[in-house]
């Protein structure tokens, strides 16, 4: 379930968002001053996987292992669900 970040337009406070269905997101508001005026955030995300090669990266006898090549996949799966949560808001 994503935890979404907005700035509000009226109180301009940062807030952090339960959407539970985002291409059917209840209606919006801001928990501090009832603002209806939200803009999303572009904010960082974790992943979780259980994958052998993610152990190596504490395992200093692996520094060399993992390059930017190794997160492109994600990286790009991000930048596909942001695109797609921009075109369905």
């Amino acid at each position: 379930m994503p935890i979404y970040e907005y700035a509000c337009g009226d109180c301009r406070r940062t807030l952090s968002l339960l959407i539970l269905n985002i291409h059917n997101p209840p209606p919006l508001r801001c928990p501090h001053c009832g603002g209806e005026q939200l803009d999303r955030l572009l904010s960082r995300f974790a992943r979780l996987r259980t994958d052998e090669r993610l152990d190596q990266l504490t395992d200093p006898s692996h520094p060399s292992e993992f390059d930017e090549e190794d997160f492109e996949p994600m990286i790009e799966e991000g930048l596909r669900e942001e695109e797609d949560l921009e075109a369905n808001p």
